[in-house]
Formats: C-alpha cells, structure tokens, sequence
C-alpha cells in the first residue's frame, strides 16, 4: 500500500497518483490556484483513492459556494456507494466521516471528526487545513490556535510544512487575541517562506486588531510581490490593504484598490470575494459615502448567483450589498427565504448560524438602510458579543460591530453610544474611527472641548506617516 511524505497509508492510491497527491498538498497549504488541477490529477490516476476523494471533498467546502458543495456531495455519495470501509484505514474512515458530515451540513460534527484525526495523526497535513479553515469559517478562536499549535510538537523543524503551519498557528494566536505572540509565529513562518500567504495574512491581522494600520501598510509594500497576486487569498490581501488605507482617510486610494483588486469586470464573483467587497463598500455607506455605481455592480453580482442558504456569513454580505445599491426588495426577499428554510429544516449548522445570528444581522442591515437606526440597535444588541458563531474573523466582524456604533449614535442613543465606544477605544486605542466617532457623540452630549480633543487625536492618528521598511 503506498504511503505519504509522512509515512500514512493511502488505499488504492498508486505511485502515479502519489505525486500530485502531495503537490496538491503543497499548493492547498500555500493557496495556489492549481490546487484544483492537481486535486483532479490524483483522481485521473487513481479515481478509487480515498484520501485523493476526501481532498475534492473538502476543496468542494472551503470557498463556501453552495454548487461547488452540491457537486462534491454527488461525487462522494457515488464513491462511497459499495465501499467496504472496513479494508481501509482508520485515518481514512475519519476522513471519509468528516468529509460526509460536512457536505451533509454538519460543520460543527465534522470539526469534532477533523480533531479526534488530528489528535491521533498530528502529522496530517490535509487534516489540519481542513480544521483550520472549518475553524475560522465557524469562528471558534479557541480551536483555530489549538488545533495547529496541539500538533506543531510531532513535526520536525526542517519539515518543509511546518512553515505554513506556523502560518495558520499565527492566524489562531491573533483571533484569540495573542496578538504579539501571533507576529512572532507568523513572522517566523515568512523567514521560512516569504511567499506564504496565510502567514503573511496573519501578521497582518495583528496589525489590525493592534490599530498598527501604518505598520500594515509598511509591512505590505515591502513584501508587495509575495502577496499581491496569483494566489487564492490575493482579493483578501488586498481588503487588508484597503482597510488599512481608510484608516489613514485616503478614500480614493481605498476606490483604486477596489476597482484594480477587489470587484472589476474581470471579478469571478466567488463568495469569498464579493464578501470582501461588500465589507470595504459597507465602511464608507456607514460613513455616508455611499459609492452608488459600485453598490449597483457588486449587488448585480450577488444577484446572479441565486444563492440558497449555504452559509449566512455570505448572506449577511448580500444583503449589505443590496441595502447599499437601495434594493430593499430584494434584501427583504432574501430574508424572508431564509425565514422559510430554517422554519422548515429541521436540523445543521448553518440553520442555527442562520436563525440565531444570519437573521438579526441581515435584518438590522435592512433597518440600517431605512433609516431605523432604534430597530437596528435593537437587533445588534443581543447578538454583538456572539457574531462569532458565524464565522469571519474578527477584522470581518467589525463592519457589522461599526454598524451597532453608527446606529446607536444616529438614534441618539448617548448612553449605549458611550458604553460601546469606550469598549472600543480600551482595546484599539490607535483607531481614527473611533475617536472621529468618539468626536460626534461629544458634539451630541454639547460636550464642544471633548469634540475638539477627540478630532485632533483621529487626525493625528490617521496623518501618521508609514515607517520606511
């Protein structure tokens, strides 16, 4: 029976297939758009290979696309049709489980399947991506720090994959708010790899969560050419970058990246990408700069992909995307669907994502866009310290938390106003948001000296000049 790099057993897997089974390895932990090409390599030269199935199954969930999903469920219900499990190996069988569980709609199960793998086979790399970004795309900080740092001690320093894992390690350090510990490890991995996306994407979280939107903008431009295109996570980089720009109020830069990087007409309106886009487009709606014939492309977009109810961390972003074009109709009409579905399914992750979090939120949007800023306050509030259930980072979550701020301010809701940006500005002290916002409640509370101060330290901040590298 042939064996991988790292010494598991791989059923019906043939030497000709073992080669773009560990290449398809390599781009899955580096991002690299030819990651699918070599998935398909494997199952031309061993369509029976169970690890080179579990890999198209999971490469079927990871973009949250909902026909990507459904192909990937066909195409494993037919494989396992007949399979004697019992000849395999236990790691397959876990994968195999995991996998199902997944396209099935249980997250969360296959989460628990993906952990018990890793725990008895910490050197599965497939495994530990796997969990990995179910971890994020479900937002359990907790398990995205320790299901790779709980693995980390069985790999060997020189081991050419430890690099991205310290990548992902540093992504779990910073959204469970380790912040200068994340920089270390995800510097760490860059001095192994400096084209190592996800580690680059890690440091970079650090720097936003830390209000280090200089030191973010420095640390991109000196590393522009590993990160700026070709890669899976390209889009994503540059929304980083984006953010960081509008922090210092260069909103035309912020337009030039959005147009040249994150929606254009050679976009392919995945997901993961117009989510970006609505998440940038929704900054500056909060900040009346409303951007209209943008909204009005990147909602065409949204529009023509019909989606179902996949994943409501999507959904939330549609909806941004048609209050910001003014299509409330069709806002509206995507909630009442999704209003249909979780009354009828009885059961799966994202029918609780859905009804506890993707509901309220896609429903204080739509009060936001009417102007009924009490409603969309009111909305928030029971959910805003339990976004996380579904998914995003903490970066991501922001849009939807500056919403709460912008409402609360617009009902005139002083008291909540305070509570929520003195939480605010305990933790990112260095934020000109915050402060300018910090600014309009003291011109609310006639409060003209606080105004000032609060004015000056957001202009300060957001004039501060970019470090050389």
């Amino acid at each position: 029976m042939t064996a991988d790099r790292h010494g598991h057993l791989m059923s019906d897997t043939g030497a000709e297939a073992l080669v773009p089974y560990e290449q398809a390895l390599d781009d899955l932990l580096f991002f690299r758009p030819t990651v699918a090409t070599a998935a398909q390599s494997v199952l031309a030269a061993a369509p029976r290979s169970v690890m080179g199935q579990a890999l198209a199954a999971y490469l079927g969930v990871l973009g949250t696309e909902e026909k990507d999903a459904a192909a990937a469920r066909d195409g494993l219900a037919r494989f396992r049709s007949g399979l004697d499990t019992e000849r395999l190996t236990p790691r397959e069988r876990m994968h195999l489980a995991a996998a199902t569980a997944w396209l099935d709609g249980d997250l969360h199960g296959a989460g628990r399947i993906l952990g018990d793998l890793t725990i008895a086979h910490p050197r599965d790399a497939l495994a530990l991506f796997a969990g990995h970004q179910h971890d994020f795309l479900t937002g359990d900080a907790a398990r995205l720090r320790d299901r790779v740092g709980g693995a980390l001690d069985a790999w060997d320093e020189d081991d050419p994959h430890r690099g991205p894992l310290l990548g992902m390690y540093a992504f779990g350090l910073e959204e469970s708010g380790h912040h200068e510990r994340a920089e270390e490890v995800g510097l760490a991995a860059l001095a192994r790899h400096p084209g190592d996306v996800w580690g680059i994407h890690g440091v970079v979280h650090t720097y936003e969560m830390r209000g280090r939107f200089t030191d973010g903008i420095r640390f991109l431009d000196a590393r522009t050419d590993n990160w700026s295109h070709g890669s899976l996570l390209t889009v994503h980089n540059w929304w980083h970058y984006a953010l960081f720009t509008l922090e210092t109020g260069d909103t035309a830069r912020v337009m030039e990246i959005y147009d040249s990087a994150l929606h254009h007409d050679a976009s392919e309106s995945v997901a993961m990408e117009l989510l970006d886009a609505a998440a940038l487009l929704w900054r500056l709606y909060l900040a009346e700069d409303e951007q209209s014939a943008r909204w009005s492309r990147l909602a065409d977009a949204w529009e023509s992909r019909h989606d179902g109810p996949h994943y409501a961390f999507n959904d939330a972003h549609a909806v941004m995307a048609y209050v910001g074009s003014g299509r409330l109709a069709l806002a509206e009409r995507l909630v009442q669907d999704r209003e249909r579905w979780v009354a009828a399914e009885p059961s799966g992750s994202n029918r609780a994502m859905t009804a506890e979090i993707g509901l309220p939120v896609c429903r204080a949007l739509i009060a936001y866009g009417r102007r009924d800023y009490d409603g969309a306050a009111d909305l928030l509030l029971p959910v805003r310290h339990r976004l996380h259930r579904f998914g995003g980072s903490h970066a991501q979550r922001d849009a939807i938390q500056r919403t709460l701020v912008e409402a609360a301010l617009r009902a005139g809701r002083t008291e909540l106003a305070r509570t929520l940006l003195s939480e605010r500005i305990q933790l990112r002290p260095v934020c000109p948001y915050n402060w300018s916002a910090k600014a309009r409640l003291a011109d609310q509370l006639g409060d003209p000296v606080r105004a000032a101060a609060a004015r000056e330290r957001a202009a300060a901040q957001a004039t501060a000049r970019v470090r050389p590298a």
